[in-house]
């Protein structure tokens, strides 16, 4: 595969194609997706599924939090008619308000990072590739959904995509792929 790698401009080293040189780590990243300030390192081949399981168990946390403050809230809305001279209870429903409009603003903000990530999975693009507009080329051929979800997984079992405490083991392109990596 060595045969189809190209030279950094950047850090003069020989790098696999679709990789790219990141100016805030200072080395090249295969399939480089982006540079994450929440886990200040570069999403790439290595750990794009990492990201991936990140973003979808942080949906799944904010979902259920956003729940647990409506049914709280619902609890609260027989008390407030009793004693809502209370002072506890005032700070107490205001801190659950803030809790849920914060819930729903990561909520959304999460969602739309998860849907985009998994749009690009599913194109078999990086989100350098379609800033750059790179990947418009016709002659690449076009992976089943399956294979491009098992690549970044890095196992063909669909229930271990949702499983983080394991190791993910690179996959063997097909052959006819194998100049496209």
């Amino acid at each position: 595969e060595q045969e189809y790698w190209e030279l950094c401009n950047k850090c003069n080293t020989m790098r696999p194609k679709r990789s790219h040189h990141c100016s805030r780590c200072g080395h090249c990243v295969r399939r480089m997706d982006h540079h994450c300030p929440w886990i200040n390192n570069c999403v790439g081949e290595d750990n794009h599924w990492l990201f991936l399981q990140l973003c979808f168990y942080t949906q799944i946390l904010s979902s259920y939090t956003l729940i647990l403050d409506f049914c709280h809230y619902y609890y609260f809305l027989p008390l407030k008619k009793e004693n809502g001279d209370v002072f506890v209870f005032r700070h107490e429903l205001a801190l659950l308000r803030i809790s849920a409009f914060m819930g729903l603003i990561i909520l959304g903000g999460i969602s739309g990072l998860f849907y985009t990530q998994l749009m690009g999975i599913f194109t078999d693009t990086t989100g350098i590739e379609k800033m750059t507009n790179c990947c418009e080329d016709i002659s690449r051929p076009r992976k089943p959904w399956q294979q491009t979800f098992s690549e970044v997984f890095g196992t063909h079992w669909k229930i271990l995509w949702f499983i983080p405490f394991r190791q993910r083991q690179p996959l063997r392109v097909p052959y006819h792929f194998a100049n496209h990596v």
